[in-house]
């Protein structure tokens, strides 16, 4: 299983936000800084966000995101206010290897399976970040300050069997709570989409979170606060 450290950026800063609130963000310090021991560390990829854009519908850090490129080895996967054709073309250009893709994917999915064509689908990854709902899961959008209405599975749908290759899904509860990954939510998304690359957020807090990640399907974990409270250090997440 691929690990990804995340640096998520608020106004130049790396920070985490607890359950996807912006009203509750703890601050890492410098993320070129984050960037550097994350390379030391030894890996591959790391996973940026753009929180500002993820609020505004649009890209608002995208310097910033090409100097990361610009300075690392490190393969970027990057997403946060994506909306359009124009955008994901910006962030391929500027060195991103893949682009996460969250709303549009459910606002306009047939847009985001042209880019798929497009660009190919190792380029695109589409994020769905739920919710709790009535017994079932609910997508949010807009920086998950909105429910859209629709529902994981008919998400999923959406992308046929060969239109897409990466998937990402956070359970919004469990994103910076240290709370334990949810498991099940991955095992029904894996039973549903064997076709896909499962990446799973939120919850992360000790390495054993990673091999039960691992024994539901996710090809891919995506771990943030863990790492920067020293729950565990990421070379020893990397030699699992």
């Amino acid at each position: 299983m691929l690990i990804l450290p995340a640096i998520d950026l608020k106004q130049g800063a790396c920070v985490r936000l607890t359950q996807g609130r912006f009203d509750a963000v703890t601050e890492y310090g410098h993320p070129f800084a984050r960037l550097r021991s994350f390379s030391d560390a030894g890996a591959e990829w790391v996973h940026v966000v753009d929180l500002d854009g993820a609020r505004a519908r649009e890209p608002v850090q995208h310097d910033l995101i090409a100097r990361l490129v610009a300075e690392t080895r490190l393969r970027v996967q990057s997403g946060g206010g994506v909306r359009t054709r124009e955008h994901v073309a910006t962030l391929l250009n500027a060195g991103v290897a893949r682009v996460v893709v969250g709303s549009m994917a459910v606002r306009d999915p047939a847009e985001v399976r042209s880019w798929t064509v497009e660009f190919g689908p190792e380029r695109i990854c589409v994020a769905l970040d739920v919710r709790a709902a009535d017994g079932d899961w609910e997508v949010a959008a807009d920086g998950w300050a909105v429910g859209a209405g629709v529902r994981l599975a008919d998400a999923l749908a959406q992308f046929p069997s060969g239109s897409l290759a990466h998937i990402l899904v956070t359970d919004i509860s469990r994103d910076g709570a240290l709370s334990g990954p949810n498991v099940d939510l991955m095992r029904m998304i894996r039973a549903l989409r064997p076709d896909l690359r499962l990446q799973a957020s939120g919850g992360v807090s000790q390495l054993y979170d990673l091999f039960a990640l691992r024994e539901a399907g996710a090809s891919t974990a995506i771990v943030g606060r863990a790492l920067y409270e020293g729950r565990f250090t990421l070379e020893a997440a990397l030699a699992l």
